[in-house]
């Protein structure tokens, strides 16, 4: 396809699987789990940059203690050669090439930054990870629109229908009337048109002001409580939610929706196609992929990070694409020194459920 012609073509498959340790994915859990901690000292404090700072930094921390070898090919900024410890950027590597499996990253220190620091919903520390090669690279592409839903929905909805056909075909794969489906749409100005269209069609709304990766992994798990999520979000998000929905099943479509000006005239000088649907498999063109998202704040996917009694507790959800099982993790961490800062060495792990 036009948008992939710079990439690498076919479904990618890397020694990977082999070579990386079978309890890998735990480990990687404890890069999401020292974003989260680190930052729950700055929810509702206003601190935007502050927080992403410290999860960016936590993360780098943890990543370099992996057997990996790696590039982040989707970050949370580009490289900013004035603060280059402020964010993962783009193309930063982490770890000896010479020594370890080498992988593509895609990540999110703080998934919500904005809405972290006003104290809000659906905050998380995020990250996946594929075989070196595997991961689209999207250039100066920010936005992404996206139709997510339950792998029982696989080829039964065109993306390019109207709304109301989309719901309606969705609702015959489910087996379940339009009035009884429930579409997560991110709560911005440009959804206004699609959040009416919906109501027309008979569905529900469940609007949030962030979360995107949330929404997309409730719409592909069954029973959920979310039985799709449609509209544009960003594109960082997407391909990491179409690693989780590759590894444990789903429908993920997806196509670049540039927004501001500035960014169609780049996506358009770097001869990318806005117009293709493409699935999760071209997004991440391995099924060796590993998924983990540790809450901030409570939402709707998992909990916040909780301190009480002096404990604290987290909650994190890990996916393996090499089995296809996903797990939720709840540990509580004994707090040594129940200090303000919220510092990684300050707990001890006591309880993992």
């Amino acid at each position: 396809m036009d948008m992939v012609k710079k990439q690498k073509s076919g479904n990618q498959q890397s020694g990977a699987a082999e070579a990386v340790p079978p309890l890998f994915i735990f480990a990687l859990r404890n890069v999401t789990e020292a974003a989260a901690r680190t930052v729950y000292r700055t929810i509702g404090r206003g601190q935007r940059d502050e927080s992403n700072a410290l999860a960016a930094a936590a993360m780098r921390g943890e990543l370099a203690k992996l057997p990996i070898s790696a590039t982040v090919v989707v970050g949370d900024a580009h490289k900013d050669v004035n603060n280059m410890s402020a964010s993962l950027y783009n193309g930063e590597k982490i770890g000896d090439a010479a020594r370890h499996t080498e992988f593509d990253i895609a990540v999110d220190p703080v998934e919500g930054t904005g809405y972290l620091a006003k104290g809000m919903t659906n905050a998380m520390a995020v990250i996946a990870m594929a075989p070196k090669g595997t991961l689209f690279e999207p250039g100066p592409a920010f936005y992404m629109e996206k139709f997510v839903a339950p792998k029982e929905a696989e080829g039964k909805v065109d993306p390019e229908a109207p709304v109301a056909d989309k719901l309606s075909d969705l609702a015959k794969a489910l087996g379940k009337p339009v009035s009884e489906l429930t579409v997560f749409v991110l709560e911005k100005p440009r959804h206004n048109g699609l959040v009416e269209s919906i109501y027309k069609a008979g569905a529900r709304v469940a609007l949030y002001p962030a979360g995107d990766v949330a929404g997309a992994l409730m719409a592909a798990i069954p029973d959920s409580g979310i039985d799709a999520l449609m509209g544009t979000g960003g594109l960082p998000e997407g391909i990491i939610s179409a690693c989780a929905i590759r590894a444990m099943g789903g429908v993920f479509l997806g196509r670049l929706d540039p927004q501001l000006m500035s960014e169609k005239a780049a996506v358009k000088a770097a001869g990318l196609d806005t117009k293709s649907w493409l699935k999760a498999k071209d997004w991440v063109r391995s099924d060796q992929v590993y998924f983990s998202a540790t809450g901030i704040t409570t939402g709707l996917l998992f909990s916040g990070v909780e301190r009480t009694a002096g404990l604290e507790r987290t909650e994190t959800l890990i996916i393996s694409g090499a089995t296809g099982d996903r797990q939720n993790l709840i540990t509580y961490r004994k707090l040594i020194n129940d200090a303000p800062d919220g510092a990684i060495g300050s707990g001890q792990e006591i309880e993992n459920a």
